[in-house]
């Protein structure tokens, strides 16, 4: 390969697996120092350059000047075992400060010596030998890249393509990488088809020995408010704020808001004109009922809107710092205020910190009797 070719490779490498071209060239210096050492001289003591502009590759043989030389040392562990230690500087590249002094006059103590010593066709020999270990300095590189191109999606939605399924996970293209979207992390009761475009929940980004592991769900909380965000402008441009979200997934989502415009309905910003806004979200989420409540800092008022579809709750507040409330609503909206398996109060707990035991006028008054 020519240099003008090589810088050409090069060029396409870093454009197509989007990575530093420092850290390409750095991989094949190394790799080339690898491959002269292996196919010309032995010695540790060589260095590869390649010119960033050109590509012509050089090879030199370098000294370092030292007082005396540095053979290594050898200890003990606490079990008696010999331990080596090597010398700071490889035996190889290791000049005496007279020697030195004798090839370049005023030479100092951590100076070096160069020579170079390319080979006439050490591109030939070396380009094979090389590749291997340059590809896998590229491959390490791609995948901290793609890391770092993804940490910041954490928590955030991403829009991706069904790639891949099997028996647990689906795998969904996000562009240079896939996401894993476990089958236990969809909506209840979902479909999902191969090759269809899905939203997804980013909930977690790590590097993996294998490349970046990015788990996807549709089921975390997190989901619901990235939804919200990305249908109704004003809570993207920050007129209506976003104060809480509590799920139970493919059943009931709980979200309370609060404009910061007194001209504004949160409430009816985020339903939109005839429900236009959240019939899109409510689609996304395979119908799971969404309840918008008026967030306030008066508990009492919070934890009474957090209780809907349940109306006219009376609630009082036990213990403000236990945080515990007690709601009393009337026989018809019990059921309600409680929800099916206690999905309600449970939700409205969730979304107001408050534990909230929720009874009816009557068996508050049956427990007085009784005391």
């Amino acid at each position: 390969m020519d240099s003008e070719a090589f810088i050409k490779a090069v060029n396409n490498i870093v454009e197509e697996k989007n990575i530093s071209k420092d850290i390409v060239f750095e991989a094949m210096e190394l790799a080339l120092a690898t491959a002269y050492k292996k196919n010309f001289n032995s010695k540790t003591n060589v260095r590869v350059d390649i010119n960033r502009e050109t590509g012509e590759i050089k090879v030199y043989s370098y000294l370092v000047v030292v007082p005396e030389i540095d053979e290594g040392d050898e200890t003990t562990d606490e079990e008696g075992n010999v331990i080596e230690i090597p010398p700071k500087i490889n035996l190889d590249a290791q000049i005496l400060l007279e020697d030195a002094q004798e090839i370049v006059p005023g030479i100092q103590v951590g100076e070096t010596i160069e020579k170079e010593v390319t080979p006439k066709d050490f591109g030939r020999v070396a380009a094979g030998t090389a590749k291997q270990v340059v590809m896998q300095k590229i491959r390490e590189a791609e995948k901290e890249s793609i890391v770092a191109e993804f940490a910041n999606k954490q928590d955030e939605m991403m829009v991706g393509l069904v790639a891949m399924e099997d028996q647990r996970n689906y795998y969904i293209d996000l562009g240079r990488t896939r996401g894993i979207l476990p089958k236990s992390e969809l909506i209840p009761d979902e479909e999902i088809k191969m090759g269809s475009s899905i939203k997804v929940y980013v909930s977690k980004v790590e590097a993996g020995p294998k490349g970046p592991v990015i788990l996807l769900s549709r089921k975390h909380y997190g989901f619901v408010k990235r939804l919200f965000e990305s249908e109704i402008p004003e809570i993207a441009d920050g007129t209506i704020a976003i104060y809480g979200v509590a799920r139970e997934p493919g059943l009931r989502s709980k979200i309370a808001v609060a404009s910061t415009d007194e001209r504004v309905d949160a409430i009816g910003a985020c339903i939109g004109e005839k429900g236009s806004r959240i019939a899109s979200i409510l689609k996304e989420l395979n119908g799971e009922k969404v309840d918008l409540i008026a967030y306030s800092e008066d508990p009492t008022e919070y934890i009474k809107n957090a209780l809907s579809p349940a109306k006219d709750a009376i609630v009082n507040i036990l213990d403000p710092m236990k945080k515990e409330a007690l709601a009393i609503v009337n026989d018809e909206n019990l059921s309600l205020a409680i929800g099916k398996k206690g999905s309600n109060v449970k939700l409205a707990s969730r979304l107001t910190k408050y534990k909230i035991d929720v009874k009816t006028l009557n068996q508050v008054t049956e427990e007085g009797n009784n005391e």
